[in-house]
């Protein structure tokens, strides 16, 4: 893959073992995170690693595609990873092979949550220059709705994205809550070793 990688940080009150129930299970996972609709475990490995199915409903259209993931809770500054790998055969999806992974650090008062990931365009790389802006929006926008629920108890079906986006008032979780950034070769920096040996999704 080129470099053209994205990456989201925000700061969440809360701490790392409710972030990592909210972000590891695959119910909650696609409450908040826009990108998916729907994702379904298959089997796990003896290596910790664990298949599933995905699917993303757009424009009346349902994309499908299957992934393999992995986590790690082990980290001697208290700090946590996962990894993650997706494809889709499906030729309207504007993503197709992708790579990318959370990293989850303890601070005063909460968990830093960051994501780095990259993935080859389905509409070709002029289409791609807006497609990824949107979708790293979309990502920015998912995590400012899960700190809402992380902090306050408010469940992201309150926050569509349509309403992120164009809703009144102050008092809404926004995308530009968070860090983000397209495109920079750092955005792939933080990524766990267990990326580079999960096998093809």
């Amino acid at each position: 893959m080129r470099n053209r990688s994205i990456r989201v940080e925000v700061t969440i009150g809360a701490d790392i073992d409710a972030l990592w129930r909210l972000t590891q299970d695959p119910d909650l996972h696609a409450r908040w995170d826009a990108r998916f609709s729907r994702i379904v475990p298959e089997s796990a490995g003896d290596d910790g690693a664990w298949r599933f199915r995905y699917e993303r409903r757009m424009l009346g259209l349902t994309i499908r595609g299957t992934g393999i993931g992995r986590g790690s809770r082990s980290s001697a500054d208290g700090s946590r990873t996962s990894a993650l790998r997706f494809t889709t055969r499906d030729r309207r999806s504007p993503l197709r092979d992708g790579r990318g992974y959370w990293r989850y650090e303890p601070v005063d008062g909460g968990t830093r949550f960051i994501t780095g990931y990259d993935y080859e365009p389905g509409w070709g790389r002029a289409a791609d220059a807006v497609v990824r802006t949107l979708v790293a929006w979309m990502t920015a926008a998912s995590f400012a709705r899960l700190r809402r629920w992380a902090e306050t108890g408010e469940e992201p079906e309150r926050w569509p994205l349509w309403r992120i986006a164009l809703g009144p008032g102050r008092d809404r979780p926004r995308a530009s809550d968070c860090v983000r950034s397209v495109g920079r070769p750092s955005a792939m920096s933080d990524a766990p070793r267990a990326l580079a040996h999960l096998g093809a999704p």
